[in-house]
């Protein structure tokens, strides 16, 4: 028998996770889906930008539960599921996936202290496109964030001679501020514009949204102290999934 929501709508995902900002982030509107199976919690949704279906828990039960509802025909080819660590072992075992990214989630609601390279941090526009997309390939080149995508609210950067060598963008959805494409072209790293870019944003999405957050990859160990440095002391472990 396939399984059926047990419950609807994003306030009660929100109220049973104790308004995570993980549940905030990843949660769109009221065609929130919400299934729990042997202690596992896992919620779809279409959110604003396309199908999200992400999860909290413990990492066994979610795959599980997540495996049922990919044979219940709830989950689509291609779709991408967000769930706790899983080792590759554990995915092959439990779901039939092309791409395994490992990967933290990580926030802070308190603002970084003040970053001397910060008065160097500039809005960009569509002009600049070709400039942030250097930057990407350069450091970045996996970035799913790029120039024109629709869930870039805007791109920030830093300039040397005129030349874009640092970029963010600000990919805030659902009321939770979330930094994405955080970069520094190889040629200028070392100067500090990684701080400086990520404080500034920092400072930013919490004077507006309360919270700021961001996802790097778990091998990224120098982003990641960077990261904590600026106070992003709270995460979770995630490994995305893209079903075959």
């Amino acid at each position: 028998m396939a399984l059926t929501p047990d419950f609807l709508g994003r306030a009660d995902l929100l109220a049973k996770v104790g308004d995570h900002p993980y549940a905030r982030l990843t949660a769109g509107g009221d065609d929130v889906r919400g299934y729990q199976l042997d202690g596992a919690l896992a919620w779809t949704s279409l959110g604003p930008w396309g199908p999200v279906a992400a999860s909290l828990g413990d990492a066994a039960p979610v795959a599980a539960l997540f495996a049922r509802l990919a044979a219940d025909g709830a989950l689509a080819a291609g779709a991408w599921l967000h769930l706790p660590r899983l080792t590759r072992a554990e995915t092959a075992a439990a779901l039939p996936a092309d791409v395994h990214d490992d990967w933290d989630f990580l926030w802070t609601t308190a603002a970084p202290a003040p970053h001397p390279g910060e008065a160097a941090v500039v809005a960009l526009d569509e002009t600049d496109h070709d400039g942030i997309g250097a930057v990407l390939d350069d450091a970045l080149p996996h970035s799913t964030s790029r120039p024109g995508d629709p869930r870039i609210r805007r791109w920030y950067g830093i300039r040397e001679a005129g030349r874009v060598v640092a970029v963010a963008g600000d990919r805030s959805p659902n009321g939770v501020g979330f930094l994405a494409g955080i970069a520094v072209a190889g040629a200028a790293q070392g100067r500090g514009h990684g701080a400086a870019l990520t404080t500034a944003l920092t400072r930013r999405l919490i004077a507006e949204f309360g919270i700021s957050s961001l996802g790097v990859m778990s091998d990224n160990t120098r982003a990641l102290a960077l990261y904590r440095r600026l106070g992003y002391t709270e995460s979770i472990l995630r490994t995305s999934l893209r079903l075959s």
